[in-house]
């Protein structure tokens, strides 16, 4: 871009369009610059005294390591300053009372993906902005759609900031010399159709009918009578792979599975994919968990779990088709025969 613009500038120019708009852009001044630490921390890692040692587990049954703890204090020190109500961490059980009378709430994780810093590997912070209720606890049980904004943070090669607010997606990267977030790219928008599916393949043996139906047309490619040949992509971090889904479109599926663990999906809906489908909306995307519309679910626990369907247009509709052509009570077996003919491709 031309013009040099930074994070503050940029939410200064939109405060009078934000609902709580001065509150907001306190919120997310305090993400930006706790990620700034957060950054720096990661970078050095095992020099700043980070080991990646397991420590206990999180509220959800999660291991935690030592630079989980670090991030949660990094952002949740951070989210004192700024007028909120509550703030609900992954690494806490319950959502933490800082101001009752305050205007929004937060849900964050503060550190997603923090087992693939051993490889170094791209990890991040996810956040959800919402307006408080009448009850402040009550907040974080509204449906998705109830978010102001949203967004994430990708500590790789570049910091980079990604901020779905006032109807539109922008990106930000971290000018470390001046140690601001500079704007790079203006109403980001997902490409309506990649030939590019992301998924955990060595799963296949525990999908639901439809997701092994999805799956085997997009390997079948053209020599099954489709339009495309598909390439997959994994990387297992989901700050990093919703940031691919940005540049690049195509589709990003973790979804719901035989296993127990599974059953229920395994991101879970607060600060992790109700945050992901309003950046995703916004941008022109979508994200659903087979069957519905990730934003009008609305938690019934603190730390819910639920699948995660999200990416191109194109691709999440061929994806809900497939569901949709095919009776829940087939979830659990093989897809029936009409389902594998191609029905996907025939939306097209």
């Amino acid at each position: 871009m031309d013009e040099r613009v930074t994070l503050r500038s940029h939410l200064d120019r939109s405060v009078s369009r934000t609902p709580n708009g001065s509150a907001v852009n306190a919120v997310v001044e305090a993400v930006a610059a706790a990620a700034i630490e957060l950054a720096d921390l990661i970078a050095h890692g095992p020099l700043a005294g980070i080991t990646g040692r397991l420590g206990g587990f999180n509220s959800d049954g999660d291991r935690q390591t030592d630079i989980d703890l670090a991030a949660d204090t990094i952002m949740q020190r951070a989210l004192r300053i700024p007028a909120v109500a509550a703030v609900l961490s992954e690494e806490s059980e319950l959502p933490e009372i800082f101001d009752a009378g305050a205007p929004l709430c937060i849900a964050i994780d503060p550190l997603d993906g923090s087992a693939n810093l051993e490889n170094n590997i791209s990890v991040g912070t996810i956040f959800s902005i919402r307006p408080r209720g009448n009850d402040v606890l009550s907040t974080f049980f509204e449906p998705g759609t109830a978010q102001c904004a949203a967004g994430f943070v990708v500590y790789g090669p570049q910091t980079k900031l990604i901020l779905a607010i006032n109807g539109d997606v922008d990106a930000f990267v971290l000018d470390r010399r001046t140690g601001e977030f500079m704007l790079t790219e203006r109403g980001v928008k997902i490409a309506h159709d990649t030939p590019e599916f992301a998924i955990n393949a060595s799963n296949r043996r525990h999908w639901h009918g439809p997701v092994r139906a999805y799956i085997d047309q997009c390997l079948a490619g053209t020599s099954g009578n489709g339009e495309a040949d598909f390439n997959m992509r994994w990387i297992g971090s989901l700050v990093a792979e919703s940031l691919r889904i940005l540049v690049r479109g195509g589709v990003f599926l973790y979804p719901a599975d035989a296993r127990p663990a599974y059953r229920e999906g395994r991101l879970r809906l607060l600060y992790e994919a109700h945050p992901m489908a309003l950046v995703m909306e916004w941008a022109g995307g979508a994200a659903i968990t087979g069957r519905r519309r990730v934003l009008e679910l609305a938690a019934k626990t603190p730390h819910q779990r639920v699948p995660l369907i999200m990416g191109s247009l194109r691709g999440v509709r061929d994806v809900a088709a497939i569901h949709d052509a095919i009776e829940p009570m087939f979830d659990n077996s093989d897809a029936p025969l009409f389902a594998r003919r191609g029905l996907f491709l025939e939306s097209r």
